[in-house]
């Protein structure tokens, strides 16, 4: 029987995907200066505020704070108009020393002996709908905002474009379970006022056919 997928994608500059690069930054920096690091981070971000929190063992120290601020740079969000500005947001680190019970868990003598120290459930498989293995659906979310942010980055087609977006793909497949064709595609993004909203609807509808808009 004929079904319908669909597929989401967040765009780095999403609440959520800031978080995750502003951890994965930090993992990273500490790997990079002691690549015996035991690091568990969360990042929280929020209107003017990120907050750091999380165990660490590690030989190395970190401006944790700098850290933050330019990947919250990097990613677009510059201005103070956003409401959350790489230099003039607040940083709390919350990031302490890793509990010995933790790390008796999972520091060992071998190597191959070495403990996880965390859990986790994820849905995900691989797939040949793509070159990359990935799910057709979630491929085009995500490259759909590979091209958003070239266009917001360039500055020259809608210079109106803020970092925050999210892409959302639906694809239908036949009673075989191939991708026929697309039944949806939604984009929507973060975007300054450019001019009245009937207008600024009917000039994203005449570039991209549709896309829902969301003013901060």
């Amino acid at each position: 029987m004929a079904y319908l997928f669909t597929s989401e994608s967040v765009s780095e500059g999403h609440p959520d995907k800031v978080a995750d690069q502003i951890s994965d930054a930090l993992i990273d920096n500490f790997l990079a200066f002691d690549p015996q690091s035991k690091v568990a981070c969360e990042t929280l971000v929020t209107t003017g505020q990120v907050v750091l929190a999380g165990e660490v063992k590690s030989k190395a120290y970190l401006d944790v704070q700098d850290i933050a601020r330019k990947v919250i740079g990097k990613i677009g969000y510059t201005k103070s108009e956003y409401m959350f500005e790489a230099h003039s947001c607040g940083v709390l680190s919350a990031i302490h020393e890793q509990s010995s019970d933790i790390n008796q868990g999972v520091d060992r003598k071998k190597k191959e002996e070495q403990g996880a120290g965390d859990q986790g459930m994820m849905f995900g498989y691989a797939t040949n709908e793509t070159s990359n293995y990935m799910p057709l659906a979630l491929d085009l979310a995500n490259n759909l905002l590979i091209e958003l942010a070239a266009v917001r980055r360039e500055g020259k087609l809608m210079k109106y474009l803020r970092p925050d977006s999210k892409s959302q793909v639906t694809l239908e497949y036949d009673d075989n379970n191939k991708p026929v064709r697309i039944e949806a595609i939604v984009i929507s993004t973060q975007h300054d006022d450019f001019d009245a909203e009937a207008k600024m609807l009917a000039k994203s509808k005449r570039r991209y056919g549709y896309f829902d808009s969301a003013c901060n």
